[in-house]
């Protein structure tokens, strides 16, 4: 027995003694090294490989709408280099306003007066300036207006519109993409509104409509929309409809219920059955000792012994 367990033993110590011994151990633990190394490597890969394909799939369309988000989330400037040196000449014409503020915002022209739906800026030295685009977006129009003083104009998102009138030396065309602060033109002059010099006149519109560009200035053009809308909002008229509701009749209606005759009917029902009157008169007759046809019971039955004692007598 003890030969036998000593067999194994002497066995791997007799491998062991062997010169190839070590080194075959150590490339057979450097490949299971290698091995495990290998695959976890592949696992890795392959979790990287998902993780770029995802945010490839997601961001896969941030091209174009890039550009509309920034330029929506952009804040509105005033159209010069430098603001704090400038001067408005015409203020926009405010419907909400007083009336000496709404008299200063017309323009005189022709003997007519034109309401101004924008605000005329310049310098206070009354020099030429550059003006700037207040925001991003593309130019949809470039006309040559002797009246006006030219015009450009830039569109955005939303259906806003800003316009640049009064301007000269203009540096862009139809279908350029401006970027906010590029210049786009020179300040000028216009027929309509001389006594301003040279000057830029500047509008925002939201679908056509005009507002007050200094509303806007220093807040983002995401305003314009939520401003419009909480316009839009007020000229609803739910508390009118509300109070008209409220002048409906429903409390006439139910005072003309309670006018109608339900007790007046009950009152006529009763008046027509004389239940009460009925029995009052039968107890009252059968109190006195009456029949219905005012007879009295009694006195029948007296006057036939009366009568019988006569005959009686009679015979007697």
């Amino acid at each position: 027995m003890r030969e036998e367990e000593k067999k194994p033993t002497s066995t791997i110590r007799r491998i062991l003694k062997q010169r190839w011994a070590l080194s075959a151990i150590y490339i057979a633990s450097a490949a299971i090294i290698l091995a495990a190394a290998f695959l976890l490597q592949n696992s890795f890969d392959d979790s990287a490989k998902d993780g770029k394909e995802e945010s490839a799939e997601t961001g896969k369309n941030y091209g174009e709408p890039s550009v509309e988000v920034n330029s929506n989330l952009e804040t509105i400037k005033m159209p010069v280099a430098d603001a704090d040196k400038s001067v408005i000449k015409k203020q926009f014409y405010d419907v909400n306003a007083d009336e000496k503020a709404q008299e200063e915002a017309l323009v005189f022209y022709n003997n007519r007066y034109e309401q101004n739906k924008g605000i005329d800026i310049a310098m206070e030295d009354g020099k030429s300036f550059d003006v700037k685009a207040s925001l991003s977006g593309n130019v949809t129009k470039v006309q040559d207006d002797a009246l006006l003083g030219n015009l450009v104009e830039v569109e955005h998102e939303d259906g806003v519109v800003t316009r640049y009138q009064s301007v000269k030396d203009i540096k862009v065309a139809v279908g350029d993409k401006v970027k906010q602060g590029q210049a786009i033109a020179t300040a000028g002059k216009s027929q309509i509104n001389e006594e301003a010099g040279v000057h830029v006149h500047f509008e925002i519109r939201k679908d056509n409509i005009a507002l007050n560009p200094l509303d806007f200035v220093d807040k983002q053009a995401s305003a314009i929309q939520s401003a419009t809308e909480a316009e839009a909002d007020k000229e609803e008229t739910p508390a009118v409809e509300g109070s008209e509701a409220d002048k409906e009749t429903p409390a006439v209606e139910g005072s003309e219920a309670d006018k109608e005759t339900p007790a007046v009917e009950g009152s006529e029902a009763d008046k027509e059955e004389t239940p009460a009157v009925d029995e009052t008169d039968k107890s009252t007759d059968l109190e006195s000792g009456t029949d219905e046809e005012g007879s009295v019971p009694g006195e029948d039955t007296t006057e036939e012994s009366d009568s019988l004692k006569d005959s009686l007598n009679q015979s007697n």
